[in-house]
């Protein structure tokens, strides 16, 4: 992660923060809409890795982190996959929640909650949520560390 902090400043970002090493950078860039493709740039020159990356703005992740539909779960229950765009409007249909009760999910824009309460590694639920193809999921700890970082 140090290495990426440097190579992102090196490119012109300012106030490159990393968390732990979740994969995550809090960046200032001028402009929103280059920050994937410049990342995603530099990733590849610099790693040969062709890497898939998605932004959010601190106003989006704000948004995510005070919109938890599942406010009493425990932190390590909880789930936020991102998605580089919503799903389409039926996204539950044909799938029966009570295939995988007690888990649950609610789509919020191009963010996906996944209640949990038995982990991530034991769900029957995430693998059956073809919607989560591209995505990438942090747990509820993350994204709250990343809105920190964002907000400061």
């Amino acid at each position: 992660m140090a290495d990426l902090t440097k190579w992102l400043s090196d490119v012109g970002f300012s106030s490159v923060s990393t968390y732990i090493q979740s994969g995550n950078v809090v960046i200032e860039h001028s402009r929103a809409d280059d920050v994937a493709h410049i990342v995603h740039q530099v990733i590849a020159e610099r790693t040969g890795l062709d890497i898939k990356v998605l932004v959010r703005t601190a106003l989006e992740l704000r948004e995510v982190a005070e919109g938890n539909p599942y406010a009493d779960a425990s932190p390590t229950q909880l789930h936020v996959s991102f998605l580089d765009h919503a799903p389409e409007a039926m996204v539950g249909a044909g799938i029966e929640p009570l295939e995988w009760s007690p888990e649950e999910f609610t789509v919020v824009g191009r963010a996906v909650y996944l209640y949990l309460p038995l982990g991530m590694g034991r769900s029957v639920m995430v693998p059956r949520l073809t919607m989560l193809k591209g995505a990438t999921t942090r747990n509820w700890n993350t994204v709250l560390a990343l809105n920190d970082l964002a907000s400061r």
